[in-house]
């Protein structure tokens, strides 16, 4: 379903369409918060243990809520 999402020609248009929007002068700027906010995710991702992750899925509505 992704696999022809994102084609160089794809990219160009959207860049060009971002350009439009936010101008020359906003664009770096977005280009580094985006940037800042994936390099945040990776690192909280990796902060994160597996183990509680999954600990917390399991958990039903009824235990969650007998705890407060």
């Amino acid at each position: 379903m992704l696999e022809g999402l994102f084609q160089p020609m794809h990219l160009i248009i959207i860049f060009a369409i971002a350009l439009l929007v936010f101008g020359p002068k906003k664009l770096p700027e977005l280009g580094k918060g985006l940037g800042e906010g994936i390099r945040a995710l990776k690192e909280g991702m990796k902060d994160t243990p597996p183990a509680q992750a999954s600990t917390e899925q399991n958990k039903t509505p009824e235990s969650k809520e007998t705890k407060g």
